[in-house]
């Protein structure tokens, strides 16, 4: 068995009220390949995980994305002892912990690049980051402008702020090693967010079985195409084709 990736200084987050065992199941891919300080799963929901490593955190409901957007910002540095915190989602883990690159911890923020800016300030998403915990202390600063969603917040909004308190940025090369989203390979990088994204990172039908025991599949809806078009591939995928244009002609 190969070894785990080892970083002690890495407190590994995720916070939710829905699709927490999806959640979980983010968690679990992430803990088989990397060995952090602390997993960490802030939740209302009454669950338990059968992992060992992993911690159930009870706190408020979050009930929406902006009241997700204000934890992450004022409450998770609360819940960190570590330099970074590495945040993940349902939709995003870690893909293959051999292209971690040190050069990850040497800034305070990393997310994937966005492709839709091009004035330097790019890097980036939110739902799968690694952020010092120094950073996420001055996101409580009455100085920074808070906003929702709280990756925009972080990367644009106060950029160029945060990086006046000394706050160092990935440059976009390395954000796309470290990360894929709506730029970025995921042959190639240490981890991905996004739902569209999943049934090449994880295989159709791995994220089929992950999508059907979701509690809350609007969260496809923005990228509903280009799920579509790669989950009718194969075996059986007229079926899940008419399962996923259901679902959403319910909602």
């Amino acid at each position: 068995m190969t070894a785990r990736l080892h970083l002690p200084q890495v407190t590994l987050c995720a916070v939710s009220s829905v699709n927490v065992a999806a959640t979980i199941r983010a968690l679990e891919i992430s803990l088989a390949q990397v060995d952090v300080a602390a997993a960490l799963l802030l939740t209302d929901s009454p669950v338990t995980s059968a992992h060992p490593d992993i911690t159930v955190v009870p706190i408020a409901p979050v009930t929406s994305s902006r009241a997700y957007s204000d934890f992450i910002l004022t409450k998770l540095v609360d819940h960190v002892a570590t330099s970074h915190c590495l945040v993940i989602q349902w939709d995003g883990h870690v893909l293959d912990a051999s292209r971690w690159h040190p050069d990850f911890l040497a800034y305070d923020y990393i997310g994937a690049s966005w492709p839709q800016f091009d004035d330097g300030h790019d890097v980036g998403n939110g739902g799968f980051s690694l952020r010092s915990r120094h950073l996420m202390q001055l996101c409580r600063d009455p100085a920074f402008k808070h906003s929702h969603p709280e990756d925009v917040a972080i990367a644009r909004i106060n950029r160029t702020w945060l990086e006046d308190q000394a706050m160092r940025f990935a440059p976009r090369a390395l954000a796309d090693r470290f990360a894929a989203e709506r730029a970025g390979d995921v042959t190639a990088s240490f981890g991905y967010h996004g739902a569209w994204l999943m049934p090449q990172a994880v295989g159709i039908e791995p994220f089929w079985t992950l999508y059907r025991e979701l509690d809350d599949r609007d969260t496809i809806r923005h990228d509903f195409s280009a799920i579509l078009k790669q989950i009718r591939q194969g075996r059986g995928g007229w079926k899940r084709a008419l399962c996923l244009m259901l679902d959403q002609l319910r909602r």
